[in-house]
């Protein structure tokens, strides 16, 4: 009987397991393949052979031979990788602080509750490029942005925008672009919390933000970790909302591509028929996020109570 119902589970996985091996094992162990090979041109599949240079392109180290010269790209160390960083250790705290206090608030709202989580939940079912061209128009120099502030003489998506301001309006989309998700799983981890810690705070006439501290906050940790993992995750793969925001070029105004992400790069690198450089930034990337990911997984064995 084991047997056969061992059976039976290999069979109703089988599906899923080919699904995952074709669209998710086999692109990652390709991706792999190729960024040790020299000069992959991926229309032919032809290569210059086995190498560890491309990792050293990628990060300034190792130049390549162009008209007698030695040629060192330094973009990604010049503006991916601290683009990527600002945006990681910038967007994921703000967003899970204000969509935490959101959902506080909507959780002890009665009146048209549904009403205003459909409302927070609508930018999450709305395309990215589409929000991503709203907030152009808001951050335009006559925009909404600063008509609202009286900074009439700023730029900061286009134009004379420096680094610094296009950096401001990029986080801000994505803050606003991440709440809604982080919003709802909140909201589901809020109703599901014992009344009966809130009315013993209310007892001992505890503040709101003392409670918050050491009751909501502690058993909503279970849910603050699942939103920092897969924050961390999209934060690092951040692409559509600099081409949403910016265009293609993924420039705020001086200087190109003073918006780029690692992300970005490796779209870049791919259509410009470099996928061995695209593959070997996407490898570096994948290492990135697993160390981010066990160190959060290895700190949440103390802080996380389940």
């Amino acid at each position: 009987m084991e047997r056969k119902n061992n059976w039976k589970a290999w069979l109703y996985l089988s599906p899923v397991i080919i699904l995952m091996a074709v669209f998710t094992f086999y692109p990652l162990i390709n991706t792999i393949g190729i960024s040790f090979l020299r000069d992959y041109d991926y229309t032919t599949g032809a290569n210059a052979g086995f190498t560890f240079d491309n990792f050293g392109y990628v990060l300034g180290l190792t130049g390549i031979e162009r008209n007698g010269q030695m040629v060192f790209y330094t973009d990604v160390i010049r503006y991916a990788i601290p683009n990527t960083l600002i945006i990681v250790f910038v967007t994921v705290p703000l967003s899970i602080i204000v969509a935490l206090l959101i959902a506080v608030g909507l959780n002890s709202i009665r009146w048209l509750k549904s009403i205003f989580q459909t409302i927070f939940f609508m930018p999450y079912v709305t395309n990215a490029i589409a929000v991503g061209m709203v907030f152009a128009v808001i951050f335009d120099y006559n925009g909404l942005w600063n008509f609202l502030f009286g900074m009439n003489n700023t730029y900061w998506i286009n134009g004379g925008a420096s680094s610094a301001n296009g950096m401001f309006a990029l986080c801000v989309y994505i803050v606003w672009h991440a709440l809604p998700y982080k919003i709802l799983i909140f909201l589901s981890g809020l109703q599901n919390i014992d009344k009966q810690y809130y009315q013993a705070a209310q007892i001992d006439a505890s503040p709101r933000w003392k409670t918050l501290m050491n009751v909501t906050v502690p058993l909503l940790s279970p849910q603050i970790l699942y939103i920092m993992i897969t924050s961390f995750i999209g934060s690092f793969k951040e692409y559509s909302s600099i081409v949403g925001l910016f265009g293609k070029s993924g420039t705020s105004g001086q200087g190109y591509n003073n918006m780029y992400t690692v992300v970005y790069y490796i779209y870049d690198s791919i259509k410009n028929n470099n996928t061995h450089l695209g593959s070997a930034a996407a490898v570096m990337l994948f290492l990135v996020i697993l160390v981010f990911t066990v160190i959060q997984f290895k700190v949440s064995k103390t802080r996380v109570h389940y």
